[in-house]
């Protein structure tokens, strides 16, 4: 039997969306730390019957108060999300919980940019590291978001080794 084919035509990540506890904490970070552009606002949304559980999986009573979308680097969209939740877990996935992630961002100089989420009092992980094997040439640092969620600034001006010479980690 044979595996059915690969998604047809993926162009690029459209927007990535996620969950906050405070919708205007959210939008200070993203537009005064991360230098995103707010776009615009969407919501209340609530339905009286299966809506909610069967499209988007949550709790049929769950209210998503509202979204907002924000741009940053001219590509990336961000769709924020408030929702009011009877059951909503409260506690920010680790990245080794299932369903853990983070949001990594390129940036041509990693060392200002740290400076910069110090100057703004952001949370900052231990480093940065500099990568090794395929990924040699590139350095990163994780930080906070202030609801918890991870973020990560990578930074490879040079190409990492693998853009040099794939053929090598084969």
């Amino acid at each position: 039997m044979s595996k059915p084919p690969a998604l047809p035509a993926v162009r690029r990540v459209d927007h990535i969306g996620f969950t906050v506890p405070d919708l205007e904490e959210a939008h200070d970070f993203l537009v005064d730390v991360l230098g995103c552009a707010y776009l615009y606002r969407l919501g209340p949304f609530a339905d009286g019957g299966s809506w909610m559980s069967t499209h988007l999986r949550v709790e049929d009573r769950t209210v998503m108060r509202e979204l907002r979308f924000y741009r940053l680097g001219g590509q990336a969209i961000f769709e924020v999300f408030a929702y009011d939740a009877a059951d909503q877990a409260r506690r920010v996935p680790r990245n080794s919980d299932v369903g853990g992630h983070h949001v990594a961002l390129y940036v041509d100089d990693l060392d200002a940019a740290i400076a910069v989420l110090h100057a703004h009092g952001v949370e900052v992980m231990a480093g940065p590291t500099a990568s090794r094997g395929p990924s040699e040439g590139q350095r990163w640092i994780y930080f906070l978001a202030p609801w918890g969620m991870q973020f990560e600034l990578v930074s490879y001006p040079g190409g990492k080794a693998f853009d040099h010479e794939p053929s090598a980690f084969e």
